[in-house]
This record gives structure tokens, C-alpha cells and sequence, in this order.
């Protein structure tokens, strides 16, 4: 039993649905085939409205796009398009590719290893620091204890000097 699909409110005639169904009755509502006649879609780049139109425009196209037109500049047709270039590559293509590709991931994995190393260079650095400044904080206030002490040890000297001098 073939139905007309209704896509987003409108009739579009590449696509059908076959659904499941023996004799007698139906196996099940939900479970049916799409198929889809893209032979029959023939809107154009500039005549694309739904994100389905650009779907069935890519998958029409595809063998003849030689770079992504900029109505499908999306990450999904971006990453749709790099997977069918790949595609299209001879064995030894895609094997230079693949190492190319490890190479890169290579040095961006040794940049970011180099990169938290730096990163916890830098913490350190500043924990460090931090501790320096605490010392140096805690020196100042010894320094000053220090100064304290004498002041009070030259005070109890010249009152110990006067006592002696007035004895």
C-alpha cells in the first residue's frame, strides 16, 4: 500500500511510504518503508526552505559538488561532506590521509600535553609565590618582634643604668 508523505505541512512526490501489511490486516501502524525518488526532487540551491530540502539536495548532488555551496555552510553538511570526500579517495589516498591525520593529532596532542604542562608550571609558580610572600610576611613580623625586643631590652638597660646611677 503506497501513501503520499506529508513533509512539514506539504506534498512532496519523491517520497512515498510503503508500509508493512500482509492480507489481512496491518503488522503494525508505525513500521512502513520511506522511499525516496530523487530523481523526482528537483528544487534548486536557491528554492531550498527546510533543512529536509538541504538533505535531499546534498544527497542529490553530492557526486557533483565539487565544494559545499554556502546554503548548506552548516557543521552537519561541513562534516557530510568531508565524509564523502574521504570516501572518495583510492586506497593509497586514504592511507596517506590517515597518516597525515595521526600526524596532526599527534602534535595537537603533544601542544596540549605542552600546554598543561605549562598551565601546571604556572600553578606551581604562583603557589610558590604565594608562599614566598608568606614568608616574607612572616620574616617582616619577626623583624619587628625582633626590633621590639631590643627596644624594650635598650629600655629595661637605661632604667636598669638610672637606678644604678641614683643608688
Amino acid at each position: 500500500m503506497l501513501n503520499a508523505f506529508d513533509l512539514y505541512g506539504q506534498q512532496e512526490s519523491f517520497v512515498e511510504i510503503a508500509k508493512y501489511a500482509n492480507s489481512t490486516q496491518e503488522f503494525y501502524e508505525g513500521l512502513g518503508f520511506i522511499y525516496m525518488e530523487l530523481i523526482n526532487f528537483v528544487k534548486g540551491e536557491a528554492e531550498l526552505e527546510s533543512e529536509l530540502d538541504k538533505v535531499f539536495f546534498m544527497l542529490k548532488n553530492m557526486s557533483r559538488l565539487k565544494k559545499l555551496p554556502r546554503i548548506l555552510n552548516s557543521g552537519v553538511f561541513q562534516r557530510f561532506f568531508q565524509l564523502a570526500s574521504y570516501a572518495k579517495l583510492t586506497k593509497e589516498e586514504r592511507y596517506m590521509y590517515d597518516i597525515s591525520l595521526k600526524r596532526k593529532w599527534d602534535a595537537e596532542a603533544v601542544r596540549q600535553a605542552h600546554e598543561e604542562d605549562r598551565q601546571e608550571l604556572l600553578a606551581k609558580q604562583q603557589a610558590l609565590e604565594v608562599q614566598r610572600q608568606a614568608l616574607e610576611a612572616e620574616r617582616q613580623a619577626l623583624e619587628q618582634s625582633k626590633q621590639a625586643l631590643q627596644q624594650k631590652q635598650q629600655a629595661l638597660e637605661e632604667a636598669h643604668a638610672s637606678n644604678l646611677v641614683q643608688a
